[in-house]
């Protein structure tokens, strides 16, 4: 049975579409015309302001007081889909940072159960450290931080096959033969919690490591006589970075300003935590972002917040901020062949707002 949906605009990922139609099937796209196409008698399931790709997010930790790594549940994951939803973001990526391994065995486990119970939403998991500089951890725990052995690394993957999708570590404490066991398993390395500089950062990117966690939060410093980690990923060709627009972690005109130089390889992503008195990251609302034993933690965006923040805090055109929370994460993650864009026989993912640029 095919659903359609109109808008007074659409947009696609390239172009905005006045007075169109998405028709679906099957979860499918299986075309979009203009409303002027459709028969009389045709029903119209859902009519917005503006339709565009639903927003995908590497790096959440939980949401409704459930940090995912304190309760690594399938109930935490749906709960955290349901958040995810409510603000314009279909995909995501569960998160859990510097932790025991046992932690990590569970958040795996979890979302095994929860992709066998036919949850929605997850890609897969993003760990984020603990192989990461201990003079970078900003909110983590600086007595589980190491650099990795071989072998623990071949255990982890073993143990995670399929569900890893990203790990963010520092590239200066790892070895090469441990980036290479990584990638060698289909998982991107983003560089994180990283105290590289210029020259390190540029080998690393050269050498299969192509993203890079939340620009310039928890890294070596942008200086006009070290460039640092930032300098590495802004000069590099083809290496995309994440960036967390919320105005407490980065200032919106170095967000503009890192835009001007990236182009399509920035991306957003909320980096969004959950309030929770338990487990080893106790966060704290303090306003508009989240605090851990005094430390700035997570924020409290959703992705669509983000958007808007794009838009009206950093001069970002509307098309370029829907595309940094959708099209350019979906090819990072490798699948921007079906999801990112409204066109025929992609899926039939989309977000619905109002010209506030809030979710309806």
């Amino acid at each position: 049975m095919q659903t359609v949906f109109t808008a007074d605009k659409i947009f696609t990922g390239t172009d905005w579409l006045p007075d169109h139609s998405i028709i679906t099937e099957n979860e499918l796209i299986v075309d979009v015309l203009p409303v002027v196409s459709l028969s009389p008698d045709t029903v119209v399931t859902k009519h917005s302001q503006i339709i565009a790709p639903a927003f995908i997010d590497v790096q959440i930790y939980g949401a409704a007081g459930k940090l995912f790594a304190t309760y690594p549940t399938t109930g935490s994951l749906q709960k955290l889909y349901e958040h995810c939803v409510a603000g314009g973001t279909h995909y995501f990526l569960p998160t859990a940072a510097t932790n025991t391994i046992e932690v990590f065995y569970k958040c795996i486990d979890a979302i095994k159960s929860y992709w066998d119970q036919n949850g929605k939403g997850v890609l897969g998991l993003h760990i984020e450290g603990p192989w990461i500089n201990k003079l970078k951890r900003g909110a983590h725990i600086e007595s589980l931080i190491h650099s990795p052995t071989l072998d623990e690394v071949k255990e982890l993957l073993a143990y995670g096959k399929g569900v890893i999708k990203m790990i963010t570590l520092a590239p200066e404490v790892c070895s090469k033969e441990v980036i290479d066991l990584i990638l060698s398993n289909d998982i991107i390395i983003s560089a994180g919690h990283s105290n590289a500089n210029f020259d390190e950062g540029i080998n690393a990117f050269n050498n299969g490591i192509e993203a890079a966690t939340h620009l310039f939060n928890a890294m070596s410093p942008l200086h006009h006589r070290e460039p640092g980690l930032p300098g590495a990923v802004m000069q590099h060709s083809s290496v995309m970075a994440s960036i967390i627009p919320d105005g407490y972690h980065v200032d919106f005109e170095m967000i503009s300003i890192a835009k001007q130089i990236m182009k399509e390889r920035l991306f957003i992503i909320t980096d969004a935590v959950a309030e929770t008195n338990e487990g080893l990251y106790p966060h704290q609302l303090a306003g508009d972002k989240y605090e851990s034993n005094g430390i700035l933690s997570g924020s409290a965006l959703t992705m669509a917040k983000g958007v808007k923040n794009l838009v009206d805090k950093c001069g970002i055109e509307l098309s370029e901020a829907l595309r940094m929370a959708s099209l350019y994460p979906a090819r990072l993650l490798g699948i921007s062949n079906r999801l990112g864009m409204i066109k025929k026989g992609y899926k039939a993912d989309v977000v619905f707002l109002d010209e506030a640029l809030s979710v309806t």
